[in-house]
């Protein structure tokens, strides 16, 4: 049966979910409402017992539970927050529950589920991918005739995460235009079902990450439709389904979407520290992300702006790689490939044409004796105009060179690799790969792969993530190309062909 959104407004206003989560801040985040010309408050969701929202949601599914029910036990799956707030809310309230996580969840997540739960919380590891882990909970909660406590699409949940606008709207009720992260749809669909009833007037702008956007994906479709991949460096909104429930009252009441990238989310983050000190996790992160490009794109100026830090759980190694993209997001840096002349003079008369700008990054190969190929990033103080300006200004100073602000595969692989040239024609093809990450994962990455096709090339990055990231080289000659294909096909692991990417041609492809 369908519940109406006055039904919604009741379960929220009678969600007893303050037996065990807080009343958390609305900061103002001074410094960003300054730069941006608007007031911009931030819903400080980091301050729950578990670092996120979840807690509200999952807490709110248990307390609706028959004594029945209660005695027989629940059961989820998950890697993340929800997994973290079902365990605290099973503890809180005495019942038994069964979480299963992928084997590849990193060892801070499994001992935090463990360190909430106490005894009432028992933690099953299967798998390699959410789905298996999904899977087997399916199974278990069929075979012990548990409850399945689902981490967004579920009634009760989305009113227990409902309970933040109530909140919200109580702190601040003067609010323009709200921006909620969009994963599954859970916190998105109980902020919007409350809010539209109190306040019509009131914006909500749905964000989410372009590598996972289920929601646009879905109203493109008029249903939740399964995206092909999700990336999975904001692994908390990594959704490829969004939910049946959310997305009826999402695309009934939320009135605008906007996606950002993982740079203007490393942006964000690094907003939120300077601000309130705090790390947020890369989805706690995205509403700040969408407010900052929602602001430019549509110059808003005096208005007062509301995000949601909503997760601030984030594994310590990410921040190398936010540490390292965040000037890309905020587009105070660009990065260049550039060729220039082989010969004595030549860095300096480069550095004299950019006209006294830093230089934060420099990555010098020879190429030959006519000329040398660099990756240079250059510091900005304008923004998008200024790196466009500095590229015409390098172009009529006679330099071929070209952006790669945008480029995802020179961020991540290239950047490191510069200079590595094959010294003899190959018949080289290049691929990126994600492969589940767990100890001995690499090396059974390679098994996997075989040996029957020489590797030319190989770059492995991982940033604290689920999963591992690979480019990867090999001299394919045309015979045994559709053999390779085939084996490729059969291998189980994302991937997407490279070989035609500009910063590879430049900078490794033995072609230029």
């Amino acid at each position: 049966m369908t519940v109406s959104e006055h039904d919604y407004l009741k379960k929220i206003l009678l969600a007893p979910v303050y037996d065990v989560v807080v009343n958390t801040e609305l900061t103002m985040m001074s410094r960003l409402s300054g730069e941006l010309g608007n007031e911009v408050f931030l819903k400080r969701e980091d301050q729950q017992p578990v670092k996120s929202f979840k807690l509200r949601g999952a807490y709110n599914r248990l307390c609706a539970l028959s004594e029945a029910q209660q005695q027989a036990g629940v059961i989820a799956a998950s890697a993340g927050n929800h997994a973290q707030g079902l365990a605290y809310g099973a503890h809180m309230k005495g019942i038994q529950a069964t979480i299963v996580m992928p084997e590849t969840t990193p060892d801070i997540k499994i001992d935090a589920v463990r360190r909430f739960g106490g005894k009432h919380v028992k933690v099953v590891l299967h798998g390699t991918s959410f789905d298996q882990a999904s899977q087997y909970a399916q199974a278990l909660c069929k075979e012990h005739s548990y409850t399945f406590v689902p981490p967004f699409d579920d009634p009760d949940v989305i009113a227990g995460q409902g309970t933040v606008a109530r909140e919200l709207l109580e702190q601040n009720p003067h609010l323009d235009i709200v921006f909620v992260a969009v994963g599954g749809g859970g916190l998105a669909a109980g902020i919007a079902v409350y809010l539209k009833q109190l306040k019509p007037a009131i914006r909500i702008v749905a964000v989410e990450s372009e590598e996972s956007a289920c929601f646009a994906a879905a109203k493109a479709a008029g249903e939740p439709v399964a995206l092909p991949s999700v990336g999975i460096f904001a692994d908390g909104v990594a959704v490829k389904v969004m939910g049946k429930e959310t997305f009826r009252l999402c695309n009934t009441l939320v009135d605008e979407t906007i996606t950002v990238t993982n740079d203007e989310i490393c942006g964000a983050i690094k907003d939120i520290f300077d601000d309130t000190r705090v790390i947020a996790e890369p989805a706690g992160a995205l509403s700040v992300a969408g407010i900052r490009k929602y602001v430019k794109q549509h110059n808003v100026q005096g208005k007062k702006l509301g995000g949601v830090l909503c997760g601030a759980n984030i594994n310590f190694h990410t921040l190398r790689y936010v540490s390292e993209r965040c000037e890309l997001g905020e587009q105070k840096e660009a990065v260049f490939a550039v060729k220039i002349p082989e010969q004595k003079g030549a860095f300096k008369r480069f550095c004299e044409c950019l006209g006294g700008k830093t230089i934060t990054e420099f990555n010098y190969r020879f190429a030959n004796e006519a000329e040398a190929h660099i990756f240079v990033g250059v510091k900005l103080k304008g923004g998008q105009q200024e790196s466009s300006a500095l590229s015409e200004q390098l172009n009529q100073a006679g330099y071929d060179c070209f952006n790669l602000s945008d480029n995802e595969l020179a961020k991540l692989h290239v950047r490191h690799m510069v200079g590595g040239r094959p010294p003899t024609i190959l018949n080289e093809e290049v691929f990126a790969f994600e492969f589940p990450e767990y100890p001995g994962a690499l090396l059974n990455f390679l098994n996997t792969l075989g040996e029957r096709w020489n590797i030319t090339l190989f770059h492995y990055r991982n940033h604290g993530a689920a999963e591992g990231l690979v480019m990867a080289g090999f001299d394919i000659p045309p015979a045994s190309r559709e053999s390779f294909n085939t084996h490729l096909a059969q291998l189980g692991y994302q991937y997407q062909a490279v070989s035609d990417d500009p910063a590879y041609q430049f900078f490794l492809s033995h072609s230029r």
